[in-house]
């Protein structure tokens, strides 16, 4: 019985990993898309936690699943998030005909803050102060914001996550200020502005 294997490891055995471009320089080393992290599913059960940094070694796609299951309902509940992500990208390949590994990447670049305020507190007067964003804090906040905003799209809504989660990421990619992710990163820029 003559065995067949899969030649290229392609996310759900659809989306190639390769020609995936990040046009960021400085978030190249922290999405993790080249061939090297590819996966079949956004499931391994890495222990990127363990060391500082390791999580910019996590598959993007991972990253964006673990963000999913959010808010206690649905902790833990990671086939669920595998199956949402797979949705998604269906949807997202279906309205743009582009890689939707290729969307969720330039929808990370374009909801990541650039600039963000911190307080600042000396002698009981608390004043913010603008502050550059390090490339990991701008992944992680971008992740985060992405699905934030998928999320808030769904709760009491007809639209399923998953369709709310590709609009987020057409959106963003797009940088089209439709995207929750968007506005909230022009909102912190905004006031990081400000705050100069």
């Amino acid at each position: 019985m003559a065995q067949t294997y899969a030649t290229e490891v392609k996310l759900f055995n659809k989306w190639s990993f390769d020609d995936i471009q990040v046009d960021d320089i400085s978030l190249e080393d922290y999405i993790a898309v080249k061939p090297k992290y590819a996966q079949f599913v956004p499931h391994t059960a890495g222990r990127f936690q363990a060391k500082r940094f390791k999580k910019a070694q996590c598959p993007i796609v991972e990253r964006l699943t673990n963000s999913i299951m959010m808010h206690g309902r649905n902790n833990g509940k990671k086939i669920m998030a595998v199956r949402i992500i797979k949705h998604a990208f269906e949807i997202v390949h279906l309205l743009t005909d582009e890689n939707p590994i290729q969307q969720l990447v330039n929808a990370i670049i374009n909801a990541s803050p650039r600039e963000d305020s911190t307080r600042i507190g000396s002698g009981g007067v608390v004043r913010r102060q603008a502050v550059d964003v390090s490339p990991m804090r701008r992944v992680n906040q971008s992740i985060y914001l992405i699905t934030q905003g998928a999320r808030a799209a769904a709760f009491r809504n007809v639209k399923t996550i998953a369709e709310c989660l590709a609009d987020e990421i057409i959106n963003a990619a797009k940088g089209s200020s439709n995207s929750f992710a968007i506005k909230k990163k022009d909102e912190l820029e905004r006031i990081a502005k400000a705050n100069r």
